[in-house]
This record gives C-alpha cells, sequence and structure tokens, in this order.
C-alpha cells in the first residue's frame, strides 16, 4: 500500500482553485461526479468532490480525476488516482467502462463509497436500485450471467485454433470445441457483455475476471 501511494503521489498536482462545475444532463456520458462530506474541527465540515471526466476514454493516460473542496479545484491526478484528505485517503480508478473505484479508505477503519452526484449515470442508477430493488437486482443477476456466459462460451471457442499451434499441440493435445455459434450470436453475445460491464460499471462493481474478459 504504501509504494501504491507513493508511486501515485507522483502523479498528483495542485489544483488551480476554479470552481466545480454543476452536473449537465449532456454530461452524463462523459462525466462522473462524487460527493464526499467529512466532519471536522469544531463546526467546520469539509465538502469534497470528484469530478472524472472521459472525454479521453481511448487514452486512459490522458484521463485525469479532479479533487474540489468546497467547491474549489484543490488537486488533480492521472489515474489511478490517490488523494490525501483529512483523515484519510480518496482511492480513484478507473476500468474501460466507467468508474472502477471512488472510495475513501480513513486512516483506520474500512473504506466507503462515495456519494454519486444525483444528476450523474451512477447517481442516477443508484436512485434506481432505492426505488425498484427487486427489478435492481435482477438486472444486476443479469449482467453477471450475461458475462459469465459469455466469457465463458469464448474461452471455449478460442480454445480450438489455440490448441491447434503445433507447440501447444504437441504438449497438451489438440481440443475440439462442443460449441460452434454463428457469428451473429457471437457479436450479439460480445454486445451484451458489454452493456453488462457498463451497468457494473455504474454500480462501481468490477471483477479482472469477468470485466476484463468481456471487453
Amino acid at each position: 500500500m504504501a509504494l501504491k501511494q507513493w508511486a501515485a503521489s507522483k502523479r498528483l498536482k495542485s489544483g488551480d482553485g476554479r470552481e466545480l462545475q454543476p452536473f449537465r444532463r449532456r454530461q452524463l456520458p462523459f462525466r462522473s461526479l462524487f460527493w464526499l462530506r467529512l466532519p471536522g474541527d469544531g463546526r467546520r465540515a469539509y465538502l469534497y468532490a470528484i469530478d472524472v471526466r472521459h472525454w479521453a476514454r481511448l487514452d486512459n493516460s490522458r484521463i485525469r480525476a479532479h479533487l474540489f473542496l468546497d467547491g474549489r479545484h484543490v488537486a488533480e491526478s492521472k489515474l489511478p488516482a490517490v488523494f490525501p484528505v483529512d483523515g484519510g485517503v480518496i482511492e480513484v480508478a478507473m476500468s474501460g467502462y466507467g468508474i472502477r473505484r471512488c472510495h475513501y479508505r480513513p486512516s483506520d477503519g474500512q473504506p466507503s463509497q462515495l456519494t454519486p452526484d444525483p444528476a450523474s449515470a451512477e447517481g442516477r442508477r443508484a436512485r434506481f436500485g432505492a426505488r425498484h430493488p427487486g427489478l435492481s437486482r435482477a438486472i444486476a443477476i443479469g449482467s453477471v450471467l450475461l458475462l459469465v456466459v459469455g466469457v465463458g462460451l469464448n474461452l471455449l471457442q478460442l480454445a480450438e485454433p489455440l490448441s491447434r499451434i503445433p507447440p501447444v499441440a504437441q504438449r497438451v493435445g489438440t481440443f475440439a470445441s462442443p460449441i460452434h455459434l454463428p457469428i451473429w450470436l457471437n457479436l450479439a453475445l460480445g454486445g451484451g457483455a458489454v452493456l453488462a460491464s457498463m451497468e457494473r460499471a455504474l454500480r462501481l462493481r468490477y471483477s479482472s475476471l469477468l470485466d476484463a474478459a468481456g471487453r
């Protein structure tokens, strides 16, 4: 953890003091905004915001997370980011489908997810889950099933041509896949896996096995 924080500190830059802009509906596909309120000394409370613009999604090295304190820009960092804040750090990471992690990790205690802005896509998904918990769980289960089925079938079909590579065939033999799907169904499963990973990203759920393999 100390090594990760040291590497993250090298990506950290001071902010320019600009004001935090309100979330606009047109920014839904391109922006994530999260909030964290921490008690301060005496009567004062600290209000932090994490603002991530997805404009440069095809080049993750250009995507930056921005930290605001009481509405003013105080720091920015390339991702993954670790921002020192009062009593701990805020950790931010992104996958190919959206925000992977945006958590407050106190110096002594368990990490907790920041609250998404109600106008953001993550906030709208959280509100939908609160209003329709049963349907929300069904969608979440369906997302996992889509990924499991899509990844499993792709691995089965991929194993056959890989096993025919001479060095592999000599070492482990050849494998005949029992399943050969038409191209249209493979494309449909691939599209379903992408949608499933996007839905999971809205809930900040990520699995290196499922979501990374579903890309």
